[in-house]
């Protein structure tokens, strides 16, 4: 974990399926280059003593323990599909650890399909009974969680209602957003200024939820950011080679990676 008070670590950077993909002979899913393995994309917010998780992938308990995740003061949801949501049974362990109920922000939509999904989450812990205890905090504005000011950046990913989010805190500012095949304008005037950007790059070829490398490098170009990180990746890119051929500024991202804000 980096020494630096304002830092993000990738917990995952891979597409839906991850990286391997179950039965996939592809140079990518067999490489000995373990940046080119990918669990399901998650991103760990540390700045000063706050620490924000964002979403909790079905790989979430694997990664808690390989990169010894410490404690979370927030989930914030993106979106409610499988691969961003289906690890939040995972957070009931720090909840024993933490003695308490974990705030948990998302917008309207997604909050009630994840408050589905999860029907038998409660905010108090019942004896014989160990379920994730967790305080449900609809979001449609900026909110607080310790001295970390978020944002939600709303948007266009296939149906529904989907977000990044832009993290302001000691007068830096990072801004993840994973899921992405549109930027309306309004949110990239919302994430200028941001010291670090993260942005989805599913493949090269189009996609109809999902920027491709091509878009995503557009669109940074559009948010000005100095220091950037592609995520959400396939097996269609094999991480040396793509990071060959980025400009100067833009990485690609693998598990575990921690970058300074």
């Amino acid at each position: 974990m980096s020494g630096s008070d304002f830092h993000i670590q990738f917990l995952g950077t891979g597409t839906s399926v991850g990286i391997p993909m179950i039965g996939c002979r592809c140079p990518v899913c067999h490489s000995a280059d373990l940046r080119n393995r990918r669990r399901r994309t998650s991103v760990y917010v540390s700045a000063g003593e706050t620490r924000i998780l964002v979403d909790t992938p079905p790989d979430f308990r694997e990664q808690a323990l390989t990169f010894q995740v410490p404690r979370i003061d927030a989930v914030v949801f993106t979106h409610a599909h499988a691969d961003h949501v289906f690890g939040f049974d995972d957070i009931r362990r720090f909840n024993t650890m933490q003695g308490q109920a974990i705030p948990v922000y998302a917008q309207k939509e997604t909050l009630a399909e994840i408050r589905r999904i999860f029907n038998y989450v409660g905010t108090v812990r019942k004896p014989g009974i160990y379920r994730p205890l967790a305080e449900f905090c609809e979001i449609a504005a900026p909110f607080v969680v310790g001295d970390v000011r978020v944002q939600p950046i709303p948007v266009a990913h296939g149906d529904g209602q989907v977000c990044g989010f832009r993290f302001d805190w000691g007068g830096r500012a990072v801004g993840i957003v994973p899921d992405c095949h549109h930027m309306p304008e309004a949110s990239v005037e919302a994430l200028r200024g941001v010291d670090l950007m993260v942005l989805d790059a599913l493949r090269y070829v189009p996609h109809d939820t999902h920027f491709t490398v091509d878009e995503s490098l557009d669109c940074l170009r559009r948010i000005g950011a100095p220091q950037a990180y592609l995520i959400h990746l396939c097996h269609d890119l094999e991480h040396a080679t793509l990071q060959s051929e980025l400009p100067s500024g833009v990485d690609v991202s693998y598990d575990g990676l921690v970058a300074e804000v």
